[in-house]
C-alpha cells in the first residue's frame, strides 16, 4: 500500500469516526433535552394548578386577617404568613451556621476517622423522615418545657437543614481548585485565613444554593410543626406559646369539607410558593450584585497586609 493510499484510508476512518461521534452527541443531546422536558412538565402543571385554584382567594384581608370561624369562608392567613417567616428565620439561624462549619471541617480538615464518622452520620441523618425529627424535638423540648413553643419548631426544622447545608458546603469547597490554597500558602497565609477568605469566596455560589435548598425543604414541612408549634389562630406573641405556619394552615384547611376552606387552602399554597420563590430570588439577586475585588486580589491584599 502506497503512502497516498494510507493517507486516504486514514482520512476515511477519521471522517467515519467524527460522523459517529457527532451522531452520538446529537442522540445524547436529544435524550438530555427530553429528560429536562419530562422533569419540567409535572413542576409546571403543579404551579399552574396552584395558581389557577388559589389566585381567586388572594386579597388584602386574606393576607393580613386572622382565620375566621370554620366553614364561614371569612378571615385570612396573616398569622400563618408571619409564623412561617419567623420559623424559617430562626431555623436558619440555628441550622445554617452548624451546617456551614460542619461542611468546612469535612472538606478542609476531614482526612481522619472522626470526619469519616461525621460524614456517614450526616448522610444517614439527611434521610431521616421529618416526622421522626419532630417527635425527637417533642421529646427533648416540648415535654421538658411542658408546652409547645417556637423554639421547638425551629429546633426540629434546623435538624432537617444542617445535614443538607453541610453536604452541599463540603462538595462546593472540594470543587475549588487546589491552586487557590497553594497560592495562599505561598503568601504565608494561615490555613483558616485561606479557608475563610479565599476558598469560601470561590465556593460561595454552591454554598448559597445548598442553603436555599434547605430553606425550600423546611418551608413546606408540616409533620415537625404539628409536634412542636401545634398551630394558632392568633398573631405571634411569645416564643413559648403555639404559633401558626402556612404548612399547618394548608393541612388543616385541606381536611375541612367546605368549598371556602378548600379555596383558602389553595390560596395558602400559592402564598407559600411565592414566599419561597421570593426568598430564593432575593438572596441570589443580593449576592449576584455584590461587588468585590476578586478572589486573587483579596488574596494578594491579605498577604501584603500580613507582611506589613
Amino acid at each position: 500500500m502506497t503512502t497516498n493510499e494510507r493517507r486516504q484510508e486514514y482520512r476515511t476512518l477519521f471522517k467515519q469516526n467524527v460522523k459517529n461521534r457527532l451522531l452520538v452527541d446529537k442522540i445524547v443531546r436529544i435524550i438530555v433535552f427530553a429528560c429536562v422536558i419530562i422533569a419540567i412538565i409535572p413542576l409546571g402543571s403543579i404551579l399552574v394548578e396552584v395558581f389557577k385554584n388559589g389566585i381567586s382567594a388572594i386579597s388584602y384581608e386574606f393576607l393580613t386577617a386572622t382565620p375566621g370561624s370554620i366553614g364561614s369562608g371569612e378571615g385570612g392567613i396573616g398569622p400563618a404568613i408571619q409564623g412561617t417567616l419567623i420559623i424559617i428565620g430562626l431555623a436558619s439561624l440555628i441550622g445554617v451556621p452548624i451546617g456551614v462549619m460542619s461542611g468546612i471541617y469535612l472538606s478542609e480538615y476531614g482526612d481522619n476517622k472522626l470526619a469519616r464518622f461525621i460524614r456517614f452520620f450526616n448522610d444517614v441523618f439527611m434521610e431521616f423522615p421529618s416526622i421522626v425529627l419532630g417527635i425527637f424535638a417533642f421529646l427533648v423540648i416540648v415535654l421538658i418545657l411542658g408546652h409547645f413553643s417556637v423554639w421547638a419548631g425551629a429546633f426540629a426544622l434546623s435538624l432537617i437543614m444542617f445535614p443538607i447545608v453541610a453536604r452541599t458546603t463540603e462538595e462546593s469547597l472540594k470543587m475549588v481548585p487546589i491552586t487557590y490554597r497553594e497560592a495562599g500558602t505561598a503568601l504565608g497565609l494561615k490555613k483558616w485565613i485561606i479557608t475563610f477568605r479565599i476558598v469560601i469566596s470561590a465556593a460561595k455560589s454552591g454554598m448559597i444554593t445548598g442553603i436555599l435548598l434547605s430553606v425550600s425543604r423546611i418551608g413546606g414541612e408540616t409533620a415537625p410543626l404539628i409536634m412542636t408549634i401545634l398551630g394558632s389562630s392568633q398573631f405571634f406573641s411569645s416564643m413559648d406559646v403555639p404559633m401558626d405556619a402556612l404548612p399547618l394552615r394548608i393541612w388543616r384547611l385541606s381536611l375541612l369539607p367546605y368549598d371556602s376552606a378548600q379555596l383558602q387552602g389553595w390560596g395558602s399554597a400559592l402564598v407559600l410558593i411565592i414566599i419561597i420563590l421570593g426568598i430564593n430570588l432575593g438572596v441570589r439577586y443580593y449576592f449576584a450584585n455584590k461587588t468585590g475585588n476578586g478572589i486573587m486580589g483579596r488574596l494578594i491584599k491579605q498577604g501584603v497586609m500580613n507582611k506589613k
